[in-house]
C-alpha cells in the first residue's frame, strides 16, 4: 500500500494532537444552568400569556399544529450546512432563544407599545403600530441579539454567510413556532383556523427565517471580509433589511385584512416574497461554493505533504464525493466506518476553516492556533489510515 508521511510538519507540531480547552469551573456551569432556567421561565410565561388569551383547547390545538412541522424545517436547515456542521448545542441555543426568550420580549414590548399608542390615539392606530412598526423592529432586534452574541462570542464557529443563514434560520424557526401557537389558537377561537393556517403554515412558514437571514448574511459578510467598512456596515444593513422586509410583509397582511381581500397578499407574496426567497437560495448556493473554495485552497498543502493523496483531497472538497464516500463506508464497513468517514470529513473542514480564519487575522487569544492546526492534521492522518490509507494502516 502506498505510504503517506506527515514528516514535513515540524516534529513538535505533529507529536501531540490538539486538545480542546478544559471545561470551565463550577461558576461557569452555574451561570449556564441559571441562563437555561431563566430562558425556560420566560418561555413558560409566554405560553401562559398565550394560553390565557386563547383558552386551553385552542391553545393545545395551536401548540400541536405549530410544533408538528418544525422537525422537517430543522432538518432542511441542517441539510444546508454540509461542509462544516455547526455544534448542536449552538444550533439548539439559537432555536430556543427564538422560541423562549425573543418571543417573550416581543410580546411584552409590543403589547406595551400598542397600549401606549391606543391610550394616546385610538385602537386602529394601535393595531397599525403594533403590526407594521413595533413588531418588525422589536422582533428582528430580539432575534438578532442571539446572532450578534454568537458572532462575537464563538468566533471559531461563525465563519461566513452560510453559518449566518443557518443560525438565523434556527432562531427564526423557534420564534415562528411559538408565535404560531398564538395565531393558530386565536384562529381556532375565532373560527378562522383554515385561513390562518393557509397564510402562516403553507404560504409563509419560511417568513421569520427569511427575515432574520438578512441579519445573518450581514454578519457572515462581515466575518468573511477584510474591509473595516464592510465589517461595520454589513451587519447594520442586514438588520435594517430584516426589519424592512418584515414590516413590508406585515403591512401587506394588515392592509389585506382591512380590505377583506387576499389579492394584495397574494400579489406581494409572488412579486416580493418568492423572489427574495429565491435570492436567499442563491446566496446559499454561492456560500456553499465559497466554502468549497476554502477547502480546496487550505487543504492542498496537506495533499502536497502526503497527509492524504490527491483522490482523497478531491473527495474532501466535494459535497457529492463526500456523500458517496460516506455511503460507501456505511455499506462496506458498517456504522463504525461510516462514523470515521464523517469524522474525517468534519475534521478536514475544521482544519480548512481554521486556517482561513487565521489568514484573515482571527486568532485565538491564548496563541494556540499552531497547536490546534497540528492536532487537526494528526487526527486527519490517523483517521485516513484507519479507513485504509497511509502508513498507519499497514
Amino acid at each position: 500500500m502506498e505510504q503517506f508521511d506527515v514528516s514535513p510538519y515540524p516534529p513538535r507540531a505533529a507529536a501531540a494532537p490538539y486538545m480542546p480547552p478544559q471545561r470551565r469551573g463550577g461558576l461557569a456551569v452555574a451561570a449556564w444552568v441559571l441562563a437555561a432556567l431563566v430562558a425556560l421561565l420566560l418561555g413558560l410565561i409566554t405560553l401562559v400569556i398565550i394560553g390565557f388569551g386563547t383558552g386551553p383547547v385552542p391553545f393545545l390545538i395551536g401548540l400541536v399544529v405549530a410544533a408538528l412541522p418544525v422537525p422537517v424545517y430543522v432538518t432542511l436547515v441542517l441539510w444546508i450546512d454540509r461542509y462544516e456542521a455547526e455544534p448542536l448545542w449552538m444550533l439548539a441555543t439559537a432555536f430556543f432563544w427564538g422560541a423562549l426568550v425573543a418571543t417573550f420580549f416581543a410580546i411584552v414590548v409590543n403589547s406595551l407599545g400598542a397600549a401606549f399608542v391606543q391610550e394616546a390615539f385610538d385602537a386602529e392606530a394601535a393595531s397599525f403600530f403594533g403590526t407594521v412598526i413595533s413588531a418588525p423592529l422589536v422582533e428582528e432586534c430580539a432575534k438578532a441579539f442571539a446572532l450578534f452574541a454568537l458572532f462575537f462570542w464563538k468566533r471559531d464557529e461563525f465563519d461566513g454567510v452560510l453559518d449566518g443563514i443557518v443560525y438565523a434560520a434556527m432562531v427564526g424557526l423557534g420564534f415562528a413556532m411559538t408565535e404560531n401557537i398564538k395565531y393558530y389558537g386565536e384562529a381556532v377561537l375565532e373560527g378562522n383556523a383554515a385561513g390562518v393556517f393557509v397564510v402562516r403554515g403553507l404560504f409563509s412558514p419560511f417568513a421569520h427565517p427569511l427575515f432574520t437571514s438578512m441579519t445573518g448574511i450581514g454578519l457572515g459578510l462581515a466575518r468573511q471580509s477584510r474591509s473595516r467598512a464592510v465589517k461595520f456596515t454589513a451587519p447594520v444593513i442586514g438588520l435594517a433589511l430584516a426589519v424592512l422586509l418584515h414590516g413590508a410583509w406585515n403591512g401587506t397582511v394588515y392592509l389585506g385584512s382591512r380590505m377583506e381581500s387576499g389579492a394584495l397578499i397574494l400579489l406581494t407574496y409572488f412579486i416580493v416574497m418568492v423572489p427574495i426567497f429565491a435570492g436567499l437560495l442563491t446566496a446559499i448556493v454561492l456560500a456553499l461554493r465559497h466554502e468549497g473554495r476554502v477547502l480546496r485552497e487550505h487543504l492542498w498543502r496537506d495533499c502536497e505533504r502526503g497527509v492524504f493523496p490527491r483522490d482523497e483531497y478531491l473527495r474532501l472538497c466535494s459535497l457529492r464525493a463526500r456523500a458517496g464516500a460516506s455511503f460507501d463506508a456505511l455499506t462496506r464497513g458498517g456504522v463504525a466506518r461510516w462514523r470515521a468517514r464523517r469524522q474525517l470529513n468534519g475534521l478536514a473542514s475544521e482544519l480548512a476553516f481554521h486556517r482561513s480564519r487565521v489568514a484573515r487575522g482571527i486568532t485565538a487569544r491564548d496563541g494556540s492556533d499552531a497547536q490546534r492546526e497540528a492536532g487537526y492534521v494528526r487526527q486527519i492522518y490517523e483517521l485516513y489510515a484507519q479507513l485504509g490509507g497511509g502508513r498507519a494502516a499497514r
